[in-house]
């Protein structure tokens, strides 16, 4: 038998024991073995829920009891989830978590005292949701060398700009109507300013790239200043404006960019017609190209579906499923200012600009124009170009 303990029971956690309640005798016998979830850590009593009877609140009873082999954490944040997570990894249980700033911020301590122990950190559920995503990079494209990951990561910042673009609706009115519909929370600072995307584009690259990427290394700006004056310009030229996280690595020397910003995409690529709150992930590799990951990136029961497959891993493996990578620093990436891009611009002044196309739009303002560049340029190499116009919006193309 193999004993769980879950760590919060709020969305995810009480998806994880519903999964266990519904198919815990199909669990078992995939795994050739007996799963049993024996403890469930919350400040709160659960009355009427079929594991009511295995609530505490003491996570030292966890840590203590030598008969949990796999803990499960779905607390968030970087305090006490930290802690346990520490103190779970050098008892060595293994831990599985959907908790992505733990990981962006802490994967590589972690990652390091789960091999020193002998068991396991594994976080599938971190970046997709229910999209399985981190086991095929670590599995299924292990031969290839990848050059660059690129993908709508949060579902929120997606359903708005979807209900912006389809229904013509102001951002602050598509955030309501997503806070309405439960995508959203009700301080919703970390979706529509990026902060959820960097945390997972952190963990792809530190992943795909084999050395730590950390939050504070990837600049990221949010959809919280996109227009629909922005998205209409867009609509001209055949291209959808997208919440991308973005990572490249460099030939040369290996060093990798990664950041999280708005970026118009052409309306026949597949990203562009990734709407709601599906998310999408397209993975490039020197041997098999570009593929693409795409589903629900969040949801109580997709998200636990991928806790539980981590914890059915672990239990197949007898605790020693192993990710690895090294830790990162100054000299692993390099600044978002050495890439070129393409790059749309809202200015103000009723202009023709030489080296860019102008786009059309017949609710713009008076005394305003948008254009999109022919040529790719650093950001650099474009303020130089675009020195003395009034920028009024900037975004690159993808």
């Amino acid at each position: 038998m193999v004993n769980v303990a879950i760590l919060g029971y709020g969305t995810v956690g009480s998806g994880v024991g519903e999964i266990f309640y519904k198919n815990g005798q199909h669990i078992s016998e995939r795994v050739a073995n007996e799963v049993n979830l024996k403890y469930i850590l919350d400040l709160r009593e659960f009355p009427g829920d079929p594991y009511a009877d295995r609530v505490i609140h003491d996570f030292s009873i966890i840590e203590s009891d030598p008969e949990v082999a796999v803990v499960v954490e779905t607390m968030g944040g970087v305090g006490f989830a930290y802690d346990c997570t520490k103190r779970a990894l050098s008892k060595g249980k293994s831990v599985v978590t959907s908790n992505k700033e733990l990981v962006a911020t802490h994967g590589y301590e972690l990652l390091q005292l789960a091999k020193a122990n002998g068991c396991s950190y594994l976080f599938e559920a971190s970046v997709g949701g229910g999209i399985p995503i981190l086991r095929p990079m670590s599995n299924c494209l292990a031969a290839n060398e990848l050059q660059e990951i690129v993908g709508i990561l949060n579902g929120t910042t997606n359903y708005i700009l979807t209900r912006m673009i389809r229904a013509g609706l102001s951002f602050d009115a598509a955030l309501k109507e997503a806070q309405d519909n439960g995508y959203a929370e009700k301080d919703p600072t970390a979706d529509i300013e990026g902060h959820d995307a960097c945390r997972k584009i952190c963990i792809l690259s530190s992943l795909g790239y084999g050395r730590h990427i950390y939050p504070e290394q990837v600049p990221t700006e949010g959809i919280s200043n996109i227009t629909l004056s922005d998205v209409a310009y867009a609509r001209s030229g055949g291209y959808r404006i997208k919440l991308f996280g973005r990572s490249i690595r460099r030939e040369s020397d290996g060093k990798v960019c990664a950041y999280v910003a708005p970026h118009l995409v052409d309306e026949e690529s597949p990203l562009a017609n990734v709407e709601d709150v599906f998310n999408a992930i397209l993975v490039t590799g020197d041997s098999i190209g570009d593929v693409m990951f795409y589903g629900r990136g969040a949801g109580k029961m997709p998200t636990a579906s991928a806790v539980v497959a981590d914890v059915m891993d672990i239990v197949r493996a007898k605790g020693k499923k192993l990710i690895t990578w090294e830790d990162g620093g100054s000299d692993t990436t390099y600044p978002v200012d050495e890439v070129a891009n393409r790059w749309y611009l809202r200015v103000a002044g009723d202009l023709f600009v030489d080296g860019a196309k102008r786009l059309r739009n017949g609710d713009a303002k008076d005394g305003e124009s948008a254009f999109i560049t022919d040529e790719a340029m650093t950001p650099p190499q474009l303020r130089a170009w675009a020195k003395g116009l009034e920028i009024r919006a900037l975004y690159r193309v993808l």
